[in-house]
């Protein structure tokens, strides 16, 4: 079985007793770890990308499309995730344990905030 990581952003930047916040940054190919959202967070794209998402067991879940400048609220509830709030993505759910490989042509890059 393949491993699963903690590690859901390229640093941690900040955390206290109420969030934890990650800088990520994925150049065009890049992909991942398969990591898990353990809790709910947001995350604000600075630099947007099609993201190709993969499951756990290989699976294909299809192209994220986030755009420059987008922010996407999710919630976490075990297993799985829901978009909140994000640019056409409203009530997608897709596993909590993944990973993003950037299919576009620039940096992809975001703030993302946890909920503690």
């Amino acid at each position: 079985m393949q491993e699963v990581s903690g590690q859901i952003g390229s640093r941690k930047i900040f955390e206290n007793d109420k969030v934890i916040m990650w800088y990520f940054e994925l150049a065009p190919g890049e992909e991942t770890v398969m990591h898990k959202h353990e809790r709910s967070y947001m995350w604000y794209a600075l630099q947007g990308a099609p993201l190709d998402c993969t499951g756990l067991g290989g699976e294909d879940l299809g192209v994220f499309d986030v755009p420059d400048n987008s922010v996407f609220n999710i919630r976490a509830d075990g297993d799985i995730l829901t978009v909140l709030e994000g640019p056409g993505a409203e009530g997608v759910e897709f596993p909590a344990t993944h990973k993003a490989k950037n299919a576009g042509n620039q940096n992809y890059v975001e703030i993302l905030v946890e909920f503690k």
